[in-house]
């Protein structure tokens, strides 16, 4: 697998977050801190998630999608949009129940965005444990069935605070 990148980019209150290669939780304080500046702006008009290059997703980075998805269709009133094809992650998006809060779209789109990587940053072992578990509890909330998934994560991860 190649390894993972997040690009993003800002152009007037359109947000767009490029996944490639192989996203994990070594991404997601990078991701979260993308994200925090986000919920920050006072105008947000579209967020899209283009996972066309994405050859894996973690439930870290799942979750925390599932946290940004959520947050734009409660505070700005709009669905981010997903641009997907590869099955694996099509299958993973519809079982744990995103298409409640995602427009899962498998057409290629235009884009012509200046996109920035976000690269990794190193965040205290706290606070990637209090993401994971946000991450994972987000997931629980999102579908009743991936419950039985974290259940034994979430426990341990609360164990250890």
């Amino acid at each position: 697998m190649t390894v993972g990148r997040i690009l993003v980019s800002d152009d007037d209150g359109h947000y767009l977050l490029k996944f490639s290669g192989d996203v994990r939780v070594t991404l997601c304080g990078s991701l979260n801190r993308h994200m925090e500046m986000i919920f920050g702006s006072q105008l947000v008009t579209q967020v899209v998630v283009d996972m066309l290059e994405a050859e894996c997703l973690d439930s870290t980075t799942l979750g925390l999608m599932a946290k940004l998805g959520l947050y734009c269709r409660k505070e700005y009133g709009i669905n981010m949009q997903v641009f997907c094809q590869n099955p694996s992650i099509l299958r993973t998006l519809d079982c744990m129940g995103f298409e409640e809060i995602f427009d899962i779209c498998q057409e290629i789109p235009v884009i012509t965005a200046d996109l920035q990587d976000i690269g990794a940053v190193v965040t205290p072992v706290d606070e990637t444990r209090e993401q994971v578990l946000e991450a994972h509890k987000l997931l629980m909330q999102l579908n009743p069935d991936n419950c039985k998934e974290f259940t034994d994560l979430i426990s341990a991860l609360e164990s250890g605070r």
